[in-house]
């Protein structure tokens, strides 16, 4: 006789999570400024508020010695870590629920080998640094949205793209991709253009400038709110199409628009960062295990987890190996993969799931 093994409670269940992101919010603001005080110059956190507060807020006085290490090199790093991590966890809990599936991510969807292909184009070809600072991202995005587009076209059958096509779909061109970024890397003889390629390809936030960093925190501001509007309907899309229609949900036409939403995601965060993997299949998992599946609570503590784990991650590139930077997608898989194994073994016993 078979027996199902008891779903365990979310560990945090009962916590309202309005506080609980609240707490996660201090939390982030708290590492944000801790990060920007580390590195080969200590900057105390007093003087770090300061500096920030006087460039935020406005204020008196001259600029300290710090002013120019905190708010032109490390600020705009951190501000922007946080809002790809955010964006990166965000865009793993919608795929998952597009996919019905609990170990998904962007990844899996090729969009991040899409965009992939648009950077290494450009960095092996013209130079990332011939058109000016956004040639590099506005490269990765397109190849995001391209990415994007051939996956709903291969995934199209009898007027909508179904889950488990759009995950055969996404596995296929993103092996097709990753191909052309290998092809690519190899047909270039410029050395300094090969180590780009390679650090890019596994994540960094090295040449994070404020006007990019801007982009960023507007395009995943915006998406995170359309996306956390949207909680709601994604617990109605993990019911499958009939119970989702029974429930007045277009299940395709709102994959569609996920498809959407996960695509001007991933294209952001990857176009100023480059591919860091983990982030967007772990974290989902972890806020459902802390929260529940539900995602009116899942939804913002992806984010927040998501930004806390990248603001770290980031940080610990910037001072393992120092004054050497490690790739962040190093760190994420070190930490990441233990993690991943952790909860398929969960999700095995029925116990992390979407619904």
């Amino acid at each position: 006789m078979s027996t199902v093994a008891p779903q365990r409670s979310p560990l945090l269940a009962r916590v309202n999570i309005p506080l609980l992101a609240g707490v996660l919010l201090l939390l982030v603001l708290g590492s944000m400024v801790l990060a920007v005080g580390l590195g080969p110059v200590s900057v105390p956190p007093g003087e770090v508020a300061g500096i920030l507060a006087r460039h935020l807020f406005g204020g008196g006085g001259a600029p300290g010695r710090y002013d120019f290490i905190v708010w032109e090199l490390r600020a705009p790093r951190v501000v922007e870590g946080a809002f790809v991590g955010a964006g990166l966890a965000v865009a793993g809990v919608l795929t998952q629920a597009m996919t019905r599936n609990p170990l998904g991510d962007p990844y899996v969807l090729g969009l991040s080998s899409g965009a992939a292909v648009g950077a290494v184009l450009v960095i092996t070809t013209i130079g990332s640094a011939v058109l000016g600072l956004v040639t590099l991202p506005a490269a990765a995005f397109a190849g995001a949205l391209l990415a994007a587009t051939g996956v709903f076209l291969l995934a199209r059958a009898g007027g909508r793209a179904s889950p488990g096509r759009m995950v055969m779909a996404g596995i296929a061109l993103a092996q097709l991709l990753s191909g052309v970024v290998s092809f690519l890397l190899l047909r270039t003889k410029n050395p300094e253009a090969q180590q780009q390629v390679l650090f890019w390809l596994l994540g960094s936030l090295a040449g994070a400038q404020w006007p990019l960093t801007l982009a960023c925190m507007v395009l995943v501001g915006v998406l995170l709110v359309l996306s956390a509007a949207g909680a709601g309907r994604l617990n109605l899309l993990v019911l499958g199409d009939d119970g989702a229609a029974a429930l007045g949900l277009h299940a395709a036409r709102f994959r569609l628009l996920l498809l959407v939403v996960v695509t001007l995601l991933t294209g952001t965060v990857v176009a100023v960062s480059g591919s860091i993997g983990f982030v967007g299949l772990v974290v989902p998992n972890l806020s459902r295990l802390l929260v529940g599946a539900d995602h009116r609570r899942s939804l913002p503590v992806s984010a927040l987890l998501g930004a806390l784990v990248l603001v770290w991650a980031d940080t610990a590139a910037r001072l393992v190996l120092a004054p050497t930077e490690l790739p962040i997608g190093i760190l994420t898989a070190a930490v990441g993969v233990p993690v991943f194994l952790f909860v398929l073994r969960r999700s095995s016993a029925g116990v992390v799931g979407l619904s």
